[in-house]
C-alpha cells in the first residue's frame, strides 16, 4: 500500500502539553479546605483566625502532595541542584548581598503600606495586622533560608542579589534582573494585601449560613453556594501569593513586563477599581438582578441559580487548578489541564458570563437609555477582561511552553475552536 505522508501527519497523535501542576495538587488543597470549612461550621468558628486557618488547611495538603507525590523539588525548573551543595562559606558573601536586596525590598513595601491610608481602613486593616505580626518572623527566618538555599541554587544571582549588589556598589549588576525582581514583588505587594483583606468576610458569611433556610429558597441557596465557590477561590489565590518558593517550584519565573497588562489588571482591584458603585464602569444604576427579574417563577429561579453556581464553580476551579501557583500578572509555570484544556481564560469567561446573566443589563427599572447605558458599560467591563487576556497572552508567549500550549488549544480547545467557527 502506498504511504501518503500528508495523511500520516494529519492523523498523528497530538498530545496535550504537560501541565506545570498536577490534578492532585489542587484536589488535595480542596479536600483540606472543605474539611476545615466543615469543622468551622460544626463548631461555629466564623472569625478571622478560623478564616486564616482555612488558608493553611488549603495550602498544607498541596505542599505535602507536591513534595511527596509530584516531587516538584526535583524539577529542573526550580533552578536547584540538590546533589551539588556548596559549603556555606563559599556562598556567604553572596547570601549577605541577597539579604540586603531582599530586606531593602521589604522596607520599601512597608513604606508603601504605611503611607497609603486606605490600607489601614476597612477590610484592609486585617491584612495590615497580618503583615505587622508576620514581619519580624519573616525577617528572622529569611536569614537561614537564604543561607541554605544559596548553597544549592545553580545560579544564585537572582533579582534580590542584583539589587543588593547595586546597593553595595558591586560589579556585574544587571538592571533588567532588578526590574524583574521589583515587578514580582510589586505583584505580591498589591494583590496579597487584597486577598488577605477578603479572606474573613466570605468565610464568615458561609460558615454562618443557615442550611434550613437556604434549602427552601433557590435564590438564598444559590447565593450561599456562590459564596462557597468564592471562598474556595480566595483560599487558593491567597496560598498562591504566599508560597513563591523555588523548592516548591512555585517561584515567579517572570512578572509581566508590559504596562499595557498592568493597567487593565489594576483597574479591576481596589483602590483603582472602575467597576465599584459610582465608578466610571458601574453598570448597576437602573438595573436589578436575576432574582428580581425571575421572581414568581420558581423553576426559572432554580435553573438560573444553578447556572450561576456552575459558572462560579468553573471560576473557582480555574483558580484551584493552579494549586499553590496562582497570581496575577506572572508566569509560574504553564497550566494545560482542567479548565485550561477547554479555554485559555476559563476564569475570565465564566466570571463575565456570570455578570451578564446575574444582571441582564438589557432589562431596566428605568428607561431605554438606562438599559442602553448599562449594557454598554457591562460590555466595556468585558472589554477590560478581554484586554487583560490578550496582554497576559503576550507575556506568556515569551515562554516556549505557552506557545506549544497555545498552538494545541487552537486545534483542540473547545472554546477557541468555537470562537474560530463563529469568526468563520
Amino acid at each position: 500500500m502506498d504511504h501518503d505522508p500528508a495523511i500520516a501527519v494529519s492523523t498523528a497523535p497530538d498530545p496535550r502539553p504537560k501541565s506545570a501542576v498536577s490534578h492532585g495538587a489542587g484536589l488535595s488543597g480542596l479536600v483540606g479546605a472543605l474539611a476545615w470549612i466543615g469543622l468551622a461550621r460544626h463548631y461555629g468558628m466564623d472569625g478571622p483566625y478560623s478564616a486564616l486557618t482555612n488558608v493553611a488547611a488549603c495550602g498544607l495538603p498541596m505542599i505535602l502532595w507536591s513534595l511527596i507525590v509530584d516531587k516538584v523539588h526535583l524539577s529542573p525548573t526550580t533552578g536547584i541542584d540538590w546533589s551539588a551543595g556548596k559549603p556555606w562559606r563559599e556562598t556567604l558573601d553572596l547570601s549577605l548581598t541577597k539579604l540586603a536586596g531582599l530586606w531593602a525590598t521589604w522596607a520599601a513595601i512597608a513604606v508603601i503600606y504605611g503611607a497609603a491610608r486606605f490600607y489601614w481602613q476597612g477590610n484592609f486593616a486585617f491584612a495590615m495586622w497580618c503583615f505587622t505580626n508576620a514581619a519580624p518572623i519573616l525577617f528572622v527566618v529569611s536569614i537561614p533560608y537564604v543561607l541554605w538555599i544559596d548553597r544549592y541554587l545553580v545560579d544564585p544571582h537572582d533579582g534580590a542579589w542584583h539589587l543588593g549588589a547595586w546597593m553595595t556598589g558591586q560589579a556585574g549588576v544587571e538592571p533588567e534582573a532588578i526590574y524583574g525582581h521589583l515587578r514580582a514583588w510589586g505583584v505580591k505587594t498589591f494583590f496579597l494585601a487584597f486577598m488577605l483583606a477578603i479572606v474573613p468576610p466570605g468565610f464568615g458569611e458561609f460558615v454562618r449560613g443557615d442550611v434550613a433556610t437556604v434549602l427552601h429558597d433557590p435564590v438564598a441557596l444559590s447565593s450561599w453556594l456562590v459564596t462557597l465557590m468564592f471562598l474556595i477561590d480566595v483560599a487558593f489565590a491567597t496560598v498562591g501569593y504566599l508560597l513563591t518558593f523555588r523548592p516548591l517550584d512555585s517561584h515567579i519565573r517572570s512578572a509581566n513586563p508590559f504596562a499595557a497588562a498592568w493597567l487593565p489588571a489594576l483597574m479591576c482591584y481596589p483602590p483603582f477599581i472602575l467597576m465599584t458603585p459610582g465608578g466610571p464602569l458601574d453598570y448597576h444604576p437602573g438595573t436589578s438582578d436575576w432574582a428580581y427579574w425571575f421572581q414568581g417563577h420558581p423553576i426559572l429561579l432554580a435553573l438560573v441559580g444553578a447556572i450561576l453556581v456552575g459558572l462560579t464553580a468553573i471560576y473557582a476551579w480555574a483558580t484551584m487548578a493552579f494549586g499553590f501557583r496562582f497570581s496575577n500578572l506572572t508566569n509560574r509555570g504553564i497550566l494545560t489541564h482542567g479548565p485550561y484544556a477547554v479555554s485559555r481564560h476559563p476564569a475570565y469567561l465564566s466570571k463575565n458570563l456570570f455578570w451578564w446573566l446575574s444582571t441582564i443589563p438589557v432589562l431596566t427599572l428605568g428607561s431605554m437609555v438606562d438599559a442602553t447605558r448599562a449594557t454598554l458599560l457591562m460590555a466595556a467591563v468585558s472589554g477590560v477582561y478581554y484586554w487583560r487576556a490578550k496582554t497576559e497572552e503576550r507575556h506568556l508567549k515569551l515562554d516556549p511552553a505557552y506557545r506549544a500550549y497555545d498552538a494545541w488549544m487552537a486545534h483542540h480547545g473547545l472554546v477557541p475552536r468555537l470562537f474560530s467557527k463563529l469568526r468563520g
